[in-house]
């Protein structure tokens, strides 16, 4: 049974790692939900084809993207700070 060590790292059996097809420096993805954690192999180009038909709108500049994401982000969080 793994064991969280002091450095907060687990270590995975080695027949659950060969079964898996995980080996040292491959990429995981961690992610909790309703008190278990999942964690998931990242698989080099599996979201290769998810944005390849969409298309940047050149009427809009990154530093106009970028002070809109600050805007929206600034007031989502004005609206969590005045709701607590």
């Amino acid at each position: 049974m793994p064991v969280l060590s002091s450095k907060r790292q687990i270590t995975l059996p080695k027949a659950l790692c060969d079964r898996l097809q995980v080996e040292p420096g491959d990429a995981l993805e961690v992610f909790e939900h309703g008190g278990r954690i999942t964690i998931v192999k990242k698989l080099k180009g599996s979201s290769g084809g998810v944005l390849k038909r969409l298309k940047a709108n050149r009427r809009h500049s990154d530093e106009e993207s970028l002070r809109d994401t600050i805007a929206d982000r600034r007031s989502r969080l004005d609206t969590k700070r005045s709701a607590a």
